[in-house]
């Protein structure tokens, strides 16, 4: 049964608009219900959020509260004339990023509760829509000169229901989303990122080495090396992608490296922010021993750009 839009579901919040109409109850993820409320709260306070993450130490507030989310987007190519299509927005970590360099920003999410979060987070934001449902759900007329995955991509199997390749179909139906001459942004873990083989557990499944040994067919969560993310890609027709490596990882970077820069030197430490660990050699050392092309086959996380020909 789908839920209807009701008093404390606001069609507009200051400058954002949210649309329900593909909202559906049975679809869920979530961090919990207790931080996710507090979260809420937060925005709907309009409290510093450097104030709130000096004070509450949890992996999901900094995660979703913490303002260096949005190094992920300075890579990324966006004019001021272009729209953006970004899918699984969830609190809205680089929404306001992405909206201050956009004419608009049509963001996706599957959950009403970081739809909320996201809308308060940007009320004062010009040019903002949140569509609240499972991608796969929505009849989308428009279609966009830059389409972002941020975190996204692994999770195709929990989400793209009607497919047999979930990720390969997640990646068909963006393209045809895009227009020609327009940016896909994938960031993603790697699946032989060096912080796996040095005992970090799994980021989605906090195992250690599962990524590495191989997933099982039934685990609909999965990440991907530098090569499956190439061969993954040209199945639906994108060529010649370019890739950057954020350091620690996608989700929390200090600094984006080039294929360029990677020649340079200068490799940094290599950190793991929410599971327990074990600690079977030195990172650092290992990563700062190899080539800038070992280098790329061994990243914790890509930031990868695809152009639609």
């Amino acid at each position: 049964m789908r839920m209807q839009p009701d008093l404390y579901m606001p069609e507009r919040v200051g400058k954002v608009q949210l649309d329900y109409r593909w909202f559906d109850e049975r679809e869920r993820y979530s961090d919990g219900d207790e931080v996710e409320d507090f979260l809420l709260k937060m925005v709907q306070e309009k409290r510093d959020p450097w104030q709130v993450l000096r004070q509450d130490h949890r992996w999901p507030v900094l995660y979703h509260l913490t303002p260096g989310r949005t190094v992920i987007t300075e890579p990324m190519r966006i004019l001021p004339t272009d729209r953006v299509l970004e899918i699984g927005a969830g609190m809205g970590a680089i929404t306001g990023a992405l909206a201050q360099r956009a004419a608009g920003v049509d963001c996706v999410e599957l959950s009403l509760q970081r739809s909320l979060v996201n809308a308060y987070r940007h009320q004062a934001q010009e040019g903002i829509r949140i569509i609240v449902g499972n991608y796969e759900s929505i009849p989308f007329q428009e279609t966009y000169e830059v389409v972002t995955l941020i975190g996204v991509l692994e999770y195709a199997g929990m989400y793209i229901h009607q497919a047999q390749h979930p990720a390969q179909a997640l990646l068909k139906s963006i393209c045809h989303r895009m227009k020609p001459g327009a940016r896909l942004y994938i960031a993603i873990e790697n699946r032989l990122g060096m912080k796996y083989f040095a005992g970090c557990p799994e980021d989605h499944l906090a195992y250690s080495f599962v990524g590495i040994e191989g997933y099982h067919t039934d685990v609909p969560i999965r990440t991907y090396s530098r090569q499956e993310l190439i061969q993954l890609l040209a199945k639906v027709g994108f060529a010649d992608p370019v890739f950057w490596y954020p350091f620690p990882d996608y989700k929390l970077p200090s600094v984006i490296y080039s294929e360029e820069s990677l020649r340079m030197g200068g490799i940094p430490a290599v950190a793991n922010y929410d599971l327990h660990r074990y600690r079977v050699f030195d990172e650092q050392k290992a990563m700062s021993s190899m080539t800038a092309e070992e280098f790329g086959v061994f990243a914790n996380s890509f930031l990868v750009e695809v152009i639609k020909r």
